[in-house]
């Protein structure tokens, strides 16, 4: 089962409103799983450049699913896509409305929030994103978090960029680069279940 949550967006709302926002949909996916058929321990949270920034959020920054009575170690691990992970100072106008730079605080960078809580990760990137660098973002997680013992999957994909990265999800866009599904459905631990229903 996939809940795809929305939130608010900039310039109308600036952080932290969307990550909380975020952790709002994951603390009413982890009350509302049994209901809908699903494991409350098996809840994922998954994001795309800046979905993947709020996923990260509310996966390693434990002040916001607390703020909502959960907590990160209620989660079964995190995935993200081209997500930007470590990005001051802020140079992007956009991205600084949203972030009301200049004073934009140290502690809104998933990367300070790297540490032996956090839950298992799974990070895909583009290698030649030109948007949201993987080396700095992708890979620099990924290093922080295994050197604080935390189990990290990464790939990268030489034939995808920054927005194909996720449209190869798609089976009509397969075409573009990857696979991407593939690491994702074995990480979730699914992919004896998708073999078995005859799933390509």
């Amino acid at each position: 089962m996939v809940l795809v949550p929305d939130y608010g967006l900039s310039p109308a709302f600036t952080y932290p409103a969307f990550v909380r926002d975020s952790a709002l949909a994951v603390k009413w996916a982890l009350d509302n799983a049994a209901r809908l058929g699903a494991d409350p321990k098996q809840v994922y949270v998954m994001g795309h450049s800046s979905g993947a920034y709020n996923a990260a959020m509310v996966a390693l920054d434990a002040r916001w699913l607390g703020e909502v009575g959960a907590s990160p170690k209620q989660l079964a691990g995190w995935i993200g896509l081209a997500g930007p992970y470590d990005f001051l100072p802020i140079g992007d106008p956009q991205v600084k409305t949203a972030f009301n730079w200049p004073d934009t605080p140290r502690d809104s960078q998933p990367l300070a929030h790297a540490g032996p809580a956090s839950p298992r990760t799974l990070l895909m990137a583009a290698s030649r994103d030109n948007l949201v660098y993987p080396d700095r973002n992708t890979l620099r997680m990924a290093a922080a978090l295994r050197e604080a013992g935390v189990p990290v999957q990464v790939r990268l994909f030489d034939n995808l960029s920054h927005a194909t990265l996720v449209g190869a999800f798609a089976t009509p866009a397969r075409w573009l680069g990857g696979p991407v599904l593939p690491p994702v459905v074995d990480f979730l631990g699914l992919a004896s279940v998708l073999s078995h229903k005859g799933a390509r």
